[in-house]
């Protein structure tokens, strides 16, 4: 996998992520890929010597922080909320004073100083560390200094964070200043290609300090412009010690540590003596909080209060190390060799977005983490690649997600009333009150014009949100929430299709027209007056699913309860008997014996890809390519991403087998086949999540091609191969789907029926590898692949024993065993998971040629 090393990123063992020399060309995406955050907040790993700028976007931004602001884009005046850049905690910059010779410039890896740079990112502990070497001019000569910072972002405390900065002379002797500052004056300046649209989300700052000589702590307190959020940070930065050579002189700051306080920025500034073979740290402990936290009088107290009672660094980073230790075993993940590293990092930015403290915020999946502003962090449709890897490991935070869709289902009840339907449409975009977030302009960079943006026609975001709520109760068995808020949003969602289904005589079936898939680029017809389309396959079948598993779920409900939540929705008995109707006559599309990705799909022209690839090479976005031509990609076959085969991502063979006989077709192994070889080709790969989606449909059809799509996905954001997106967050919902890629995929397991339900297909690359879930109330089950067995191992408990099936037969684990299981041979029922290739596409057609 040499390829995922493009950006300069090594490996010394499976729990580290190294950058060696410096890059201003590739530090914004070293930036995102070292973020360091605990699910409460997270910090990009920007240098602290250096400010915004080309080459640096610093950033901390809170779990649903969010603001609303207007601009004046094309004429036309643009609302839109983002994820708030929070002030800055990180700055801490340095001069030295060679003895006899004035101070020398403030230093940093972007002056002429430099001779070394690296930084290393631990995922075991959490920590950054970054490593420079400066050269240091004096009268005698020149010495150096070797700069060494440790970051952390506490795991365990969610409101606090901390570095040390240790400095080490090299022949020379003097003193080194630092000046540490809380900075307010910042804006969200992540996203160029926002950078016409208003962006400065705070106002109302205040600074001061403790009071104590300089000695207390600085902290500076702000408010969001329109959402009145009020955030305080406080920061104390002291002269933690020193070791090496034996000082010949008073080894104390030259001078008390002294404030400068302005309306936008608290600064304290300490003079350190220096010898030479002597190391100095000084260290910086930040506290952050906001007034949407519980159990604080006031952000600003709370947050001055928690750094005076902070325990020095060492202290910290140990209770840091041991609450990375408890999450890693909730989390445990074994897979050799390069693609467990990588899944590893993927899995360590999944776990500082989503942490066990997320249970306790009333907050979504923003789709690029906390790590950066691209699509102003949102929560998009990611979490349904999410939310099934969380859900055999924190289902508390599986729940607590769900828990914000449950509180924004009047939100989504009311923006359906408005389109005159019943039910609820949740929005393609959310944010902090459940309303459409979606923009309404967006910039295509190659022709610099501003086009309207109608994804929040995709309706299918609320099947994917009925879709977690059922896999999240079927992995935890957690009844209570399925029959309370869970049969709720179900409900309302299965409303919403069977009041957009409308009967159409001719074709003696019920049709949903109007909107877009999750192929993006197609969001009309070739010169329609109106945007939308018709009969979308995914989001017929998809709605057809929500509206079997509302039913079932309204028949299981106990008849308190069921009496209850339809008096109180006011659910007519009649909508159940025309759910059923609509379930098992929703039109899917066909055309040339493939499934149409939506009607009408098999007209449009085919596109000459060769030509294309010849004069652009990657053609990703090949909507903004032919846009910038006068064209547009309405008109071709081409898609954005998996859209059809979005199925198969969602549904195991057996499963889409069944769905397509409710609905009237045979979906056979033949017919699925020709389904992958017909769109393949006609997909350009433009989201994160197609390659994903294809390796994972491939690896239940086609396994030899399956691996480079799977290596892709991998890479996706650790090489940035979408040039330049990464660097504006990571790719939250496809690096948790290369995870629950070999949690779910590989191993075919499903949790259901109370019992855990195994069909393995492993890749040749990945035929060894080892998961641990958790299942109802057994923490730790021990999943083992092998190329022709699977292990299976429950911790003892005095619980019941684990139902494990597998292929025709059925096994009963006890707590304390474990038990090897033979894998099966081809399944000839349905779709076969094992199936060997029927006709080969060229992995090359409709992927970047590497």
């Amino acid at each position: 996998m040499s390829t995922a090393r493009t950006d300069g990123g090594r490996t010394a063992d499976a729990w580290t992520w190294t950058y060696e020399g410096y890059d201003p060309e590739r530090e914004r995406l070293r930036e995102a890929l070292c973020t360091l955050g605990n699910g409460y907040f997270a910090t990009r790993g920007a240098a602290s010597e250096t400010s915004e700028g080309p080459s640096h976007r610093p950033g901390t931004y809170a779990a649903g922080v969010y603001n609303r602001l207007t601009s004046t884009v094309a004429g036309r005046r643009v609302e839109n909320e983002d994820m708030v850049n929070l002030p800055d905690w990180l700055p801490l910059r340095y001069r030295v004073r060679v003895e006899g010779a004035r101070p020398g410039p403030w230093l940093s890896p972007d002056g002429p100083e430099l001779i070394e740079h690296g930084q290393t990112l631990d995922l075991r502990h959490g920590t950054l560390t970054r490593r420079s070497l400066y050269t240091v001019a004096g009268e005698r000569g020149a010495g150096r200094l070797r700069v060494e910072q440790h970051r952390l972002v506490h795991m365990g405390e969610p409101h606090l964070a901390a570095q040390r900065t240790s400095f080490t002379a090299e022949g020379w002797t003097g003193e080194v200043e630092v000046e540490s500052a809380i900075d307010g004056d910042v804006r969200n300046e992540g996203v160029d290609r926002y950078a016409d649209l208003a962006n400065r989300h705070l106002t109302r700052w205040s600074t001061g300090d403790g009071g104590d000589a300089g000695a207390g702590p600085v902290w500076l307190c702000c408010h969001t412009l329109d959402s009145h959020i009020r955030i305080a940070l406080a920061a104390r930065t002291r002269v933690a010690g020193r070791r090496g050579a034996a000082p010949r002189r008073n080894t104390a700051p030259r001078a008390a540590p002294r404030t400068r306080l302005t309306d936008r920025r608290a600064v304290q500034i300490l003079t350190v003596p220096v010898e030479s073979g002597e190391t100095v740290a000084v260290d910086k402990t930040v506290a952050l909080h906001t007034s949407r936290d519980p159990a604080i009088s006031g952000p600003l107290t709370a947050a001055t209060e928690a750094v005076r009672r902070a325990p020095g660094f060492p202290r910290l980073l140990a209770s840091h190390h041991r609450a990375w230790r408890q999450i890693w075993r909730r989390a445990a993940l074994d897979v050799p060799g390069e693609a467990g590293v990588i899944l590893r990092l993927h899995l360590f930015h999944v776990l500082q977005t989503l942490s066990p403290h997320t249970a306790d915020l009333d907050v979504g999946v923003p789709a690029r983490g906390l790590h950066g502003e691209a699509y102003r962090g949102h929560v998009f449709w990611d979490e349904l690649f999410v939310l099934p890897y969380l859900n055999l490991h924190f289902p508390e935070v599986s729940r607590a997600l769900l828990g914000y869709r449950y509180r924004r289902l009047p939100a989504a009840c009311r923006a359906a009333r408005d389109v005159g339907r019943a039910g609820a449409m949740y929005p393609w975009q959310s944010g902090s009150d459940g309303r459409e977030e979606s923009q309404e302009l967006h910039l295509n960079p190659r022709s610099g014009r501003w086009l309207p943006d109608h994804s929040r026609l995709q309706h299918h975001v609320g099947s994917a949100i009925a879709y977690n709520v059922w896999q999240y109760a079927q992995a935890s068995g957690d009844t209570a929430f399925l029959y309370g808020e869970g049969a709720e949003i179900l409900i309302q969602v299965a409303r919403f299709w069977a009041d957009s289904a409308v009967w159409d005589p001719s074709l003696e079936r019920y049709r949903v027209r109007g909107v877009v898939g999750p192929d993006e680029y197609h969001d009309a017809y070739p010169d329609a007056p109106a945007p939308g389309l018709d009969d979308n396959a995914y989001t017929n079948v998809t709605a057809a699913w929500v509206l079997t598993r509302a039913l079932e779920l309204s028949r299981a409900l106990p008849p308190s309860r069921g009496q209850e939540l339809f008096e109180r929705l006011r659910l007519d008995p009649a909508e159940h008997d025309r759910w059923d109707d609509i379930a098992h006559r929703l039109h899917v599309p066909y055309h040339g014996g493939v499934i149409s990705q939506f009607e009408g799909y098999g007209d449009l022209a085919e596109l000459d890809w060769d030509r294309y690839r010849d004069q652009y090479g990657d053609i990703r976005r090949l909507d903004r390519i032919l846009e910038a031509e006068g064209d547009s990609v309405n008109r071709y076959k081409a898609s954005k991403q998996a859209d059809v085969l979005m199925l198969g991502h969602l549904f195991p063979p057996r499963e889409l087998a069944d769905l397509f006989r409710q609905l009237g077709h045979r979906l056979d192994d033949e017919s699925w086949r020709a389904t992958i070889d017909y769109y393949l080709p006609r997909t350009s790969h433009g989201s994160t999540l197609s390659a994903l989606v294809s390796a994972w449909v491939l690896a239940r059809a086609r396994r030899d091609e399956a691996w480079a799509y799977a290596e892709e996905a991998l890479i996706g954001d650790v090489a940035d191969i979408q040039g330049g997106t990464t660097a504006e967050g990571i790719h939250l919902g496809a690096m948790a789907g290369t995870l629950d890629f070999v949690q779910r995929c590989l191993t075919g397991l499903e949790a259901r029926d109370d019992g855990l339900w195994l069909d393995p297909a492993p890749l040749p690359q990945l035929s060894k590898f080892r998961v641990g879930v958790r299942y109802r109330d057994h923490w730790d089950v021990d999943l083992r692949i092998r190329a022709q067995r699977v292990r299976v191992g429950v911790p003892g408990s005095a619980e019941g024993p684990v139902r494990v099936v597998l292929g025709d037969r059925e096994s009963a684990v006890p707590p304390g065993t474990a038990r090897w299981l033979d894998l099966p041979g081809p399944d000839p029922h349905g779709l076969d998971p094992r199936a060997g290739p029927v006709s080969r596409v060229s992995r090359a057609r409709g992927r970047r040629r590497r």
